[in-house]
């Protein structure tokens, strides 16, 4: 889905910056573009960025993460 139409940023977009280390909104603008136009898309955004570092802090608390 869009996230950001005013620079055709999409959640999947948003997603893979935040695999590749990107953990806050003003870097993401700086990747992406997003909310760097009008702005409506930044809570969103953020949103994202949240779900997906709770995601990988519960990847990391797992026993066999480590293992690997």
């Amino acid at each position: 889905m869009y996230v950001c139409v005013c620079n055709g940023v999409t959640d999947h977009d948003i997603r893979q910056a935040a695999a590749s280390g990107c953990s806050g909104m003003t870097e993401l603008t700086m990747r992406t573009g997003c909310g760097a136009s009008c702005g409506s898309c930044v809570d969103t955004a953020i949103g994202l960025l949240d779900q997906e570092a709770r995601a990988r802090d519960a990847t990391r608390a797992l026993p066999f993460a480590h293992a690997a």
